[in-house]
């Protein structure tokens, strides 16, 4: 529709696409869509025949020479009466070369498709005023999206519902850190794509918070859709490789045909019977053509791309395999794009003291008899919005992400969020730096807050050492604040935990309040691993 949604109001953008932000779409006006704009697909490139295929692997110069030469030594054989033996073994090279590389390519296509089917989600939409789950493809513009953490972005949406919603769209802007999102409208002509806060895009990642929005773009028309176009319209390059077996080819046949004029030339000034001039000097040329040379090259791409395999990489084309190897150099991003887009917990200071992850042993999760450490990691867990898949890998902000992992490194199970559930909560929002949830534990609740350490240390009124609770806070900041300096210095983040009991579910109004008379526990301290591997923040438990 190349429509610039980012700078509509919500009620503009119902009434261009018809749909209702309650009760979305009905189905006939799904179907008079899909009709209209087809299915949620990226398109693909028309598929090659395999005679096609077949028919491309004798394009290259050498095989070319090579099946000139053997027609012509055929030729010989049969003038001088001594069989095709030669024509055979040259034909026999060529046709299993070209078996070889379309197998190989065959291989690639369909391993492509599996990956291709196995990346469709599942999305839920409001339709006929009911909350139903469809595949990402049946989507059409006009359909509400339901999003929380964790969920792939099915199409670019204009967003109507943000809460504490964060989108990582690294795959379209290279930027690492997720991007918080609202639902207020921009008002300017021309905005980026990465200050676009009211829109989120197909294939970026919800790591935080909850929203909807209407479907404004699918399949082809969306940023990655014209990112896929673009794509589809390259110009197959020659890798270093096909070009310099090309050279060669070209090289070898040249000399081989002047080879062929001089020999005849002089047979025929020295007065020979020229057609025996002429049926020596191709034989001369065709000796001269080394037709094992493409089967050679051929096996041994075939061997690299059965060593890619191993290494979960696909190559599509045999001769793709040798252009890594004629890199001399390779630009990279230095943003967290190019790592595992995660981050790892290091350190930990409470009970006043420094403790590095690594050295811990499994802790005691009862929740009524934990130490200050444990306690850190109870509200580390519990406070938190990361989602545990059926896979078992935590999806959701990569803050959050390391938290929990944190956690069942030192034994805790996801059973944790069964035991203890959240009856209240307090999002997290830029302004307060803060996160806080309500547990029921047993008979009494608990208060879980983290966030900047000065805005927890700010509602704190006391804090906990060796099991007691003491009230001389004052004083002790400056140890805190020291601390933090000590870790801040060595990390990307550090992170400040608090809690307090409570004997009652705190209504809507007492839950805005409820961040105050804190006691203080400790902090903890960030690391990006220095291993660089995916763009995802998701991981196994």
């Amino acid at each position: 529709m190349n429509e610039t949604w980012f700078n509509k109001s919500i009620e503009e953008t119902c009434k261009i696409l018809e749909t209702n932000i309650n009760v979305g779409l009905n189905n006939e006006q799904v179907q008079e869509k899909i009709n209209k704009y087809g299915e949620n697909k990226l398109k693909e490139k028309k598929k090659k025949s395999l005679i096609i295929k077949f028919l491309e692997q004798f394009k290259d110069f050498m095989i070319i020479v090579l099946i000139i030469a053997a027609l012509v030594s055929g030729a010989v054989g049969i003038a001088e009466g001594e069989g095709i033996t030669d024509t055979i073994i040259i034909l026999i090279v060529v046709i299993v070369n070209a078996i070889i590389g379309v197998t190989q390519e065959n291989k690639a296509e369909k391993s492509l498709e599996a990956l291709q089917k196995l990346s469709s989600h599942a999305t839920k939409v409001i339709r006929n005023g009911e909350l139903i789950v469809i595949p990402s493809s049946n989507l059409v513009p006009g359909d509400i999206v339901v999003l929380e953490t964790g969920d792939y972005v099915p199409a670019d949406l204009r967003i109507i519902e943000a809460i504490n919603l964060k989108s990582q769209e690294a795959s379209l802007t290279g930027e690492s850190v997720p991007v918080e999102k609202s639902a207020e409208k921009i008002d300017q002509e021309e905005v980026g794509i990465g200050d676009r806060t009211n829109m989120l895009f197909s294939s970026s990642l919800i790591t935080y918070g909850r929203g909807k929005g209407i479907v404004v773009e699918t399949g082809m028309n969306t940023e990655v859709g014209r990112i896929a176009g673009i794509l589809s319209d390259t110009v197959d390059n020659e890798t270093p490789l096909q070009n310099r077996l090309n050279k060669l080819g070209k090289t070898l046949g040249i000399i081989a045909l002047a080879i062929c004029v001089v020999i005849f030339i002089i047979g025929i000034l020295y007065g020979k019977n020229w057609i025996q001039m002429f049926m020596t000097s191709v034989s001369l040329a065709v000796a001269a053509i080394p037709e094992g040379l493409a089967a050679v090259s051929t096996i041994v791409l075939a061997i690299g791309v059965q060593r890619m395999v191993k290494k979960n990489a696909i190559v599509k084309k045999l001769p793709a395999v040798e252009t890594l190897g004629s890199s001399t150099v390779i630009c990279s991003d230095k943003t967290g794009t190019l790592t595992q887009n995660k981050m790892t917990v290091q350190k930990i200071f409470t009970d006043n003291e420094i403790m590095d992850i690594e050295t811990l042993e499994k802790v005691d999760t009862d929740i009524t008899k934990i130490s200050e450490l444990e306690r850190l990691v109870h509200i580390s867990m519990l406070c938190n919005d990361t989602k545990i898949t059926t896979n078992n890998e935590l999806t959701g902000d990569p803050t959050e992400t390391a938290l929990v992992d944190m956690g069942f490194k030192l034994a805790f199970e996801p059973s944790i969020y069964e035991q203890y559930p959240r009856v209240a909560e307090l999002p997290f929002d830029s302004e307060r730096k803060l996160m806080t949830t309500v547990h029921k534990v047993g008979e009494k609740y608990l208060v879980y807050t983290k966030g900047g350490v000065d805005e927890l240390l700010a509602r704190c009124n006391s804090y906990i050492i060796d099991g007691n609770i003491k009230q001389d806070l004052e004083e002790y900041k400056n140890t805190i604040s020291t601390k933090n300096e000590e870790m801040a210095k060595e990390a990307l983040r550090v992170l400040a935990f608090g809690y307090k009991e409570i004997d009652h579910i705190p209504s809507k109004e007492e839950i805005k309040n409820i961040e105050k008379d804190l006691i203080y526990v400790g902090m903890c301290r960030y690391d990006r691993p220095t291993k660089r591997r995916s763009k995802t923040s998701s991981r196994k438990v």
